[in-house]
């Protein structure tokens, strides 16, 4: 008995790999673009209270950005400084999206929640929100944070991802950031996709691996919050990875 649910956890796990594999973005090549590019100087972080979007604030006002921090909750986020705005709004409400993109250069995307069986589609349908909005308003690129495990790198984040975690535990958040990264993929602006490793709260390394061969079938990749954050934020002065998925772990 205990053999056929094992093996039936294993046909399933295999099938839902397979479904993140093809729902996912899938690039040839994970490198195609060089150069740099003008610094943009407002930027709107969504997610911005989340433990990546953080990071992802902190670091942005250190390097000079005018950053806007939207936010569910922007009493969450006890930062304050001189160039931080913070919105209040809901990535499934078009309208708050809408009223917070005006005046902004570049979106990073920290999109996340801890409702991992909701059916509510927020990563997919508050991703389209975002892109419908930055495309009135002529926002030109978008750096969004998903996971390995999708796409071509489907199965990177290691064996107890793939048998147990993503099946058993994420497997309709996984499928919500899949449509994400297609809908991302074809939205005709400037992208770049960010798919770390499993996140911690380690300090920030000098060297991290970055591309398409990040990752691991067999053991857990991992990254700290503040070097994705780092990461990302390259990306908005940097065509290296323009209209690809770059893995990224240590």
């Amino acid at each position: 008995m205990a053999l056929n649910l094992l093996l039936l956890l294993v046909i399933y796990a295999i099938g839902l790999a397979m479904a993140l594999a093809f729902g996912g973005h899938r690039s040839v090549s994970i490198a195609p673009a060089t150069g740099t590019r003008t610094r943009p100087e407002r930027i709107l972080i969504i997610g911005a209270t989340g433990r990546t979007g953080r990071h992802l604030v902190t670091q942005a006002l250190e390097r000079g950005f005018s950053v806007t921090a939207f936010a569910r909750d922007p009493s969450s986020l006890e930062l304050r400084h001189p160039r931080l705005t913070i919105a209040q709004g809901n990535v499934l409400d078009p309208a708050s999206v809408e009223a917070a993109m005006p005046g902004h250069h570049a979106v990073v995307s920290a999109l996340g929640h801890k409702r991992y069986f909701s059916l509510s589609g927020t990563h997919a349908e508050g991703t389209r929100h975002i892109l419908d909005a930055m495309r009135r308003h002529k926002v030109r690129r978008l750096v969004c944070l998903t996971s390995l495990g999708l796409g071509d790198s489907a199965g990177r984040l290691g064996m107890p991802y793939n048998l147990f975690v993503i099946p058993l535990l994420l497997p309709i958040y996984f499928l919500d950031k899949a449509r994400q990264e297609r809908i991302i993929a074809t939205s005709g602006i400037e992208w770049i996709i960010v798919r770390p490793g499993s996140l911690n709260n380690g300090i920030k390394r000098d060297r991290v691996n970055t591309g398409s061969r990040v990752g691991s079938y067999l053991w857990t990749v991992r990254v700290s919050r503040a070097n994705v954050a780092d990461f990302a934020l390259n990306q908005l002065t940097s065509d290296a990875y323009l209209g690809s998925a770059p893995g990224l772990a240590w």
